[in-house]
């Protein structure tokens, strides 16, 4: 009786190792395959697909994206639909992007713009692309910490553009042993 109770164990860890195997390959498989689906690598993947995606404002905080895909749904095949969150509250940010299988639906979709979702007008335009280093919130300037230290503008070789103008006394060194206003 013991024997089979033995006889019985070994082979259920053998089944064990086996499932653990098998899982293990479909797990690699499956991150193989969406990563090659999900993750375009070359930036020209990336603005292809860009070219495929449209951009949905004023969405309502309770839409879902099965609500959203059966509102395109007849603009054609829909591949992903994406509402942003907001990475704290984890609350939609009212906004959302939506990526169709041809490039054809883009535009079908912008006949949508100014229709009613959920009781809200909706905002529909073509997705634009990002560019690395391109920024529409960079208005120029320097943001760094150090940047007038020995620079120009203190020299006074340079001045204007987005140095601040330093006004009243300035003593940069050891502290003065006179104050700056001596009155006799």
């Amino acid at each position: 009786e013991l024997e089979a109770i033995k006889a019985k164990v070994r082979e259920m860890e053998k089944e064990d190792e086996r499932l653990k195997e098998l899982q293990l390959e479909a797990e690699n498989h499956l991150i193989m395959s969406s990563e090659a689906a999900l993750f375009p690598k070359t930036t020209e993947e990336k603005m292809e697909v860009d070219q495929r995606s449209i951009y949905v404002g004023n969405v309502d905080y309770g839409g879902t994206a099965e609500e959203l895909e059966s509102h395109f749904n007849s603009c054609g095949q829909i591949n992903r639909v994406t509402i942003l969150c907001d990475r704290f509250s984890g609350h939609p940010k009212g906004y959302a992007y939506i990526e169709f299988e041809e490039k054809s639906s883009v535009k079908a979709a912008v006949e949508l713009d100014e229709s009613v979702f959920r009781g809200r007008v909706i905002k529909v335009l073509p997705k634009r692309t990002n560019m690395p280093g391109i920024s529409t919130t960079d208005r120029g300037g320097y943001r760094g910490r150090f940047h007038l230290r020995g620079g120009l503008a203190q020299r006074g070789g340079y001045y204007g553009g987005q140095y601040p103008r330093v006004r009243g006394r300035t003593y940069r060194g050891r502290a003065r042993l006179l104050p700056w206003y001596f009155p006799y």
